[in-house]
């Protein structure tokens, strides 16, 4: 049952997704880290990919950028192709003084001001949360790898470039948010609606306070420790 973003029949998706944003991040994952891997959806370069990871079933797919694209991918492998959990493994900029470049955070709530849920839902509040179980293993699992990592809430923002300066005293002290991303406050409120568990893992790719930020290239290919404690996680869910 293919829609008009994704190419794929239901039974070429597996019941948990690994969803970075960028779709040639989801082509390097798939490349590096599945078996048996097959190409599932190629519609408007959002490339998708099933394969096996240490033995289990997993799909990793784009999610492209903003809450309007990752709202579209989310709510269809939720609710068109019976997906049970996604992750979010993606990067983020620092709002948080103390946070070095590669990172990673894992997402206990995330606040954001976009009107994504009131236009999808009604909900009217703007902090959304990941399944818990979920994101207890994934901290779990960044622990077991040995990596730098912190949970904590991250902002979701509608835009990328700003006109006016952002208040980072309301945003990272009295809102307490660690850092900025696009994406994950419409991932998660799209699971907490279908019922389906969902959570956010990203690594720390800027630090416009301290003017440090990560190539393109480095940006691509360089969030192996990250991907591998998604995959990790993912694995304890998947068939």
């Amino acid at each position: 049952m293919a829609t008009a973003h994704n190419r794929a029949q239901r039974e070429e998706i597996a019941r948990v997704v690994l969803m970075p944003g960028d779709p040639l991040r989801a082509k390097y994952i798939a490349e590096k880290f599945l078996s048996s891997l097959v190409l599932i959806n190629d519609v408007r370069n959002m490339l998708g990919y099933t394969g096996m990871y240490k033995g289990k079933r997993m799909t990793v797919m784009g999610s492209g950028m903003g809450c309007g694209s990752m709202g579209i991918y989310s709510h269809e492998l939720f609710n068109k192709y019976d997906c049970e959990v996604i992750v979010r493994a993606g990067s983020c900029g620092a709002y948080a003084p103390d946070l070095q470049l590669k990172e990673i955070i894992v997402e206990d709530s995330c606040y954001s001001e976009s009107t994504y849920a009131r236009t999808y839902s009604g909900y009217e509040g703007s902090i959304v949360y990941p399944d818990e179980e979920l994101s207890n293993r994934l901290y779990a699992q960044a622990q077991q790898h040995g990596a730098l990592c912190r949970k904590g809430r991250v902002h979701t923002s509608d835009c990328f470039y700003y006109k006016k300066k952002e208040d980072l005293e309301d945003l990272c002290g009295r809102k307490g948010c660690l850092g900025v991303d696009m994406e994950s406050f419409a991932l998660l409120h799209n699971a907490a609606v279908a019922q389906k568990k969902a959570a956010v893992l990203l690594t720390v790719s800027d630090h416009p306070q301290r003017k440090e930020k990560l190539s393109r290239e480095e940006r691509e290919r360089s969030f192996d420790e990250m991907i591998e404690i998604a995959l990790d996680t993912l694995w304890t869910y998947a068939e």
